[in-house]
């Protein structure tokens, strides 16, 4: 999460996040959009090629304009996330304190696991509604909170990319750390891309990894600053986060738009 306070830069961005990428570079795939429909704003093709604005301060301000009339609808999304993931917690908590408590310690780790999967299962297609709340906001698309629970088709799809996304990172940081860096910034739209586009776990990965590299930094830096703002406006007793939490969401949103467009079901869903 987060915006860029360094605008300077912004002309070696293609080179470094370039080099970057030799450093740690998965296997490629092949990669085609397969999202039939037509994508407004942009393209996976174009963002492949690099081809998309990616203004810190230009997202910034248009974000801020569209918070206005929306912060409701974040707000209550955000209720719906957080009580389903307390009471899952809490539900959890309690059903395998009883069956851990009654087993062998091999047998309870297995349980655990078990709870692990169904709990991630169940909380990661509501994670992605936020995220889809953010992009159909970028594109002015009408926005409802309970539209966050309508995304548990794409539970197996969003599970396994985040396992695989894991295991990359994982993996990136046993390597002298910094690949684990560039990776964690380069996989962060692979989530929406399994939701809005349909891609799979691995395509989705790897069309993220692609795309921000040409933006690296600006992305990296984007995060840097929106991190800021929000800790900032959570200082005055949480309050400054009825604004900045649709701050960022939208625009995540409209780097999302911009890097690789938007399908015209995703904004004639209802």
């Amino acid at each position: 999460v987060s915006y860029t306070l360094i605008f300077n830069n912004m002309s070696i961005h293609n080179n470094t996040g370039i080099a970057m990428s030799n450093v740690y570079e998965t296997p490629k795939s092949g990669l085609v959009n397969e999202s039939g429909g037509e994508d407004q704003f942009g393209s996976i093709e174009k963002g492949l090629s690099g081809d998309y604005e990616f203004s810190i301060s230009a997202v910034l301000n248009e974000a801020w304009e569209k918070v206005s009339g929306t912060k409701l609808t974040f707000f209550l999304a955000a209720l719906i996330y957080i009580g389903v993931f307390i009471g899952l917690s809490i539900v959890f908590q309690i059903i395998i304190g009883v069956i851990i408590s009654t087993l062998s310690p091999g047998v309870a780790v297995v349980i655990g696991l078990i709870q692990q999967i169904i709990f991630s299962l169940i909380i990661l297609p509501i994670a992605a509604g936020l995220f889809m709340l953010g992009i159909r906001r970028a594109a002015d698309a009408s926005i409802q909170p309970g539209s966050i629970l309508g995304y548990f088709s794409k539970m197996l799809p969003l599970f396994f990319t985040t396992l695989l996304m894991s295991i990359m990172i994982f993996i990136g940081f046993l390597l002298l750390i910094l690949p684990g860096i560039y990776l964690t910034i380069a996989y962060y739209m692979a989530v929406p891309l399994v939701v809005e586009k349909g891609l799979g776990p691995w395509e989705a990965l790897e069309t993220s990894r692609k795309v921000i590299t040409k933006r690296w930094f600006t992305m990296l830096f984007f995060g840097i600053v929106m991190s800021i703002i929000v800790f900032i406006s959570a200082i005055p007793l949480f309050i400054g986060l009825i604004w900045t939490i649709p701050l960022m969401a939208i625009g995540y949103g409209i780097i999302y738009r911009n890097m690789f467009g938007i399908r015209k079901e995703t904004l004639t869903e209802a």
